[in-house]
């Protein structure tokens, strides 16, 4: 089981740690009770970030960190089934009962009850809307001894049934066919709170981004958090793809889009990570840890100076092998960098993470993904069972950049493009050369200026 396999290997690297559980628990502010449970296969985070200080704690290897990480997904994915398949709430089943038997009490035609002319056109003859016991039952059948409900109600009943039937049907054909003019051969996705504004048909081809022309692209901003991938309204015409051929979203195999998971706020190290701050140094709370950076950077409205790394969690979502055959970067504005304060997380700092990594350079012309280290490049494959987490690092040095992504898939027949974003809103990212730097020493109860480095070097 996937959560069995989570808690094995957090097993494994608490052991071989030889550290205690109460010293584990001083060292990452959490009670030694929670991680026994954890450890023990009890309970699932509902969080990364605290099962990933807990294995750098423990000295895991870049491939374990990856390896955990994969786990944990699949163990946080079954638990929400697990949610899912609950039981019913008590009393839906006697109302679903009464609802059942009242039909049964009726009398059928002949028995003593005036139907209403035509009151089941649309519906279908009156014996195959009865149960299979009542069909065919002559004057001769006997008749319930309770009071009878006219047939005029079961009619109006049924036909309320097939009218959110139809509802129900025409919704679910509206999602799953492309829309009119379509070629079928490709389709836009979104990754974010909800599907945001469309962008222009064939740019997820293109090999300029928008912004390199000044042509801003405005996505749509959403309220919801829950990251999800849904259909947008527009196309994009793939190279290749032979007119009249309209795959449906998901076919026989159960091919579909992925869904990815996108965590802006990662961090290498802590003293990797610099945010751009518009406020004094006096006027900015202690740095966060990992796991509390997006609310502390909202709070202040900061935003990721010089670098920002992703995390991206890509897993299937039907039967089928999903291939990743390609992820493209998306300029939205391109402006001066931010002339703000700039402040280090660094406190505690601890091993890179190189697996599966790439770069991205935000002041080229023509920004492209390109592989971290000598790592492999695309094309990969997930599925439902095996996910890829993948490390985008994005650089700016001279701009302040507004972006996002692109992931080309393919399964089958089938193909489209999900876009990754932050909720709906793009990524940000700016250049901090030359801006003041503040850092906050262990110990300490305020941000001090850099003594050697006053100002952040190019």
């Amino acid at each position: 089981m996937a959560g069995d396999e989570f808690s094995e290997l957090l097993g494994q690297l608490k052991q071989r740690s030889g550290l205690s559980y109460g010293v584990l628990g001083k060292r990452l502010h959490m009670s030694a009770s929670t991680l026994h449970r954890y450890v023990n296969g009890d309970a699932v985070p509902t969080d990364y970030a605290p099962v990933e200080r807990l294995a750098r704690v423990c000295k895991a290897t870049p491939d374990e960190l990856v390896e955990l990480h994969r786990r944990w997904v699949l163990a946080d994915a079954r638990r929400g089934q697990k949610g899912v398949g609950g039981p019913a709430p008590a009393g839906a089943g006697a109302g679903a009962a009464s609802a059942i038997a009242e039909p049964t009490a009726e009398p059928v035609g002949g028995a003593g009850v005036d139907s209403e002319p035509g009151a089941g056109v649309g519906v279908g003859p009156e014996d195959g809307a009865l149960p299979a016991g009542e069909r065919g039952v002559g004057p001769d059948a006997p008749v319930a001894s309770v009071v009878p409900v006219p047939r005029r109600r079961r009619t109006v009943v049924l036909a309320g049934v097939a009218v959110a039937a139809a509802v129900v049907s025409a919704a679910l054909v509206v999602n799953l066919v492309p829309g009119g003019g379509d070629d079928g051969q490709g389709r836009k996705q979104s990754v974010g709170a909800a599907a945001p504004e469309s962008v222009a048909a064939g740019s997820g081809d293109s090999g300029e981004s928008p912004g390199s022309k000044g042509e801003p692209v405005s996505p749509a901003v959403s309220g919801d958090s829950t990251p999800t991938a849904s259909n947008s309204n527009s196309t994009s015409a793939q190279p290749g793809s032979g007119a009249g051929a309209a795959p449906d979203a998901v076919d026989e195999d159960g091919a579909s889009a992925p869904t990815v998971a996108a965590n802006p706020y990662k961090w290498e190290d802590p003293c990797s990570q610099h945010y751009l701050v518009n406020q004094k140094a006096e006027q900015v709370p202690p740095p966060p840890n990992e796991s509390e950076a997006r609310g502390w950077v909202t709070a202040l409205g900061g935003v990721a100076g010089g670098q920002q790394m992703l995390a991206l969690t890509v897993q299937g979502t039907g039967k089928a092998t999903v291939v990743l055959e390609a992820m493209h970067v998306r300029v939205v504005t391109k402006n001066a960098p931010l002339a703000w304060n700039d402040f280090e997380m660094g406190f505690g700092c601890g091993g890179s993470v190189e697996t599966k990594s790439f770069v991205v350079d935000l002041d080229a012309g023509s920004p492209t993904v390109e592989t971290k280290a000598g790592q492999r490049d695309f094309p990969y494959k997930v599925s439902e069972s095996e996910p890829e987490v993948f490390y985008v690092f994005a650089n700016s040095k001279a701009h302040d950049m507004s972006w996002y992504l692109e992931l080309d898939w393919s399964s089958g027949t089938n193909k489209g493009t999900v876009r990754i974003d932050d909720n709906g809103n793009p990524f940000r990212t700016s250049g901090n050369v030359g801006r003041p730097a503040y850092d906050y020493p262990l110990g300490d109860s305020e941000w001090w200026r850099n003594e050697y480095e006053p100002n952040i070097k190019g």
